[in-house]
């Protein structure tokens, strides 16, 4: 009877542990968690002969998502106080050099230059240091951030509508507000340079910005709309994809962000 006894409690004890293991496994399947996502931009022109190895990381962190449970969410923005030296950078636009101007502002910086990278609008560095860009990449996902969403809900020849919806918003600074930011960019675009510091060059460029438009604020319950998005014919919509992230005004820090690929047919 003892050994009976015995033979049952073991019995018992291994068919628990064996409920606990496999409660285990279920619960870790279906709580995998989200890759958390992480604004990378990136200041650069085709006027700046240091330029193009810090478009080629970008490149690269944009296609293939180095860092696990990240997703980071490139956005190269071409500046305009280049266009000298007979070449004038296609992709450029006075708006990216303000908005440069706008971090190194609030980030306290001494000066302006290219390449520079700036992780969720709270750490900036030359962008062609990989190092240095995967650390402030990981280190960022520490920050607590709101919970973005965007979704394709319509499509058009040239258009698209998006459903954009953000919650769990973190405290937003004293005195700051919190807008809702929108941006178009395009990848697989090439360049063959005639002039300037990369005249005979030819470079590519990944997540260019098209477009980078303003489509609300944040309140107390978060925010929920739809954003059309016009299309230009001159965009291969198959290399296109839309970020939408939360961006205090003033501190330019990034609380959230969330980007769609669009497709031939989206």
């Amino acid at each position: 009877m003892r050994i009976a006894g015995f033979l049952s409690v073991v019995l018992l004890t291994v068919a628990g542990l064996g409920a606990e293991l496999g409660q285990t496994v279920a619960s870790g399947q279906s709580a995998t968690p989200n890759p958390s996502p992480v604004l990378l931009e990136l200041f650069t022109s085709e006027g700046c002969s240091t330029c193009p190895p810090a478009d080629k990381l970008l490149t690269e962190l944009d296609q293939n998502q180095l860092i696990k449970g990240v997703e980071v969410i490139a956005l190269s923005e071409h500046v305009d106080y280049w266009n000298r030296l007979g070449w004038k950078d296609p992709f450029s636009s006075a708006q990216f050099s303000q908005r440069q101007n706008d971090y190194s502002r609030a980030l306290n910086l001494e000066e302006v230059y290219t390449p520079q990278m700036v992780v969720d609008g709270r750490t900036a560095f030359v962008g062609s240091k990989r190092a240095i860009a995967l650390d402030a990449i990981a280190k960022a996902t520490r920050v607590p951030k709101a919970i973005v969403s965007v979704a394709v809900a319509a499509s058009a020849r040239s258009s698209v509508t998006l459903t954009v919806q953000v919650a769990s918003v973190p405290d937003i600074s004293r005195g700051d507000k919190a807008e809702v930011m929108l941006a178009v960019a395009e990848s697989g675009l090439v360049s063959k340079v005639s002039r300037g510091e990369n005249s005979g060059r030819e470079l590519g460029h990944s997540a260019v910005t098209r477009k980078l438009t303003k489509i609300g604020t944040v309140d107390g319950k978060g925010f929920s709309s739809e954003a059309v998005v016009h299309l230009e014919s001159i965009w291969k919509r198959q290399n296109v994809k839309i970020a939408v992230f939360v961006q205090e005004r003033a501190s330019r820090r990034v609380l959230g962000a969330a980007a769609v690929r669009l497709t031939a047919e989206s």
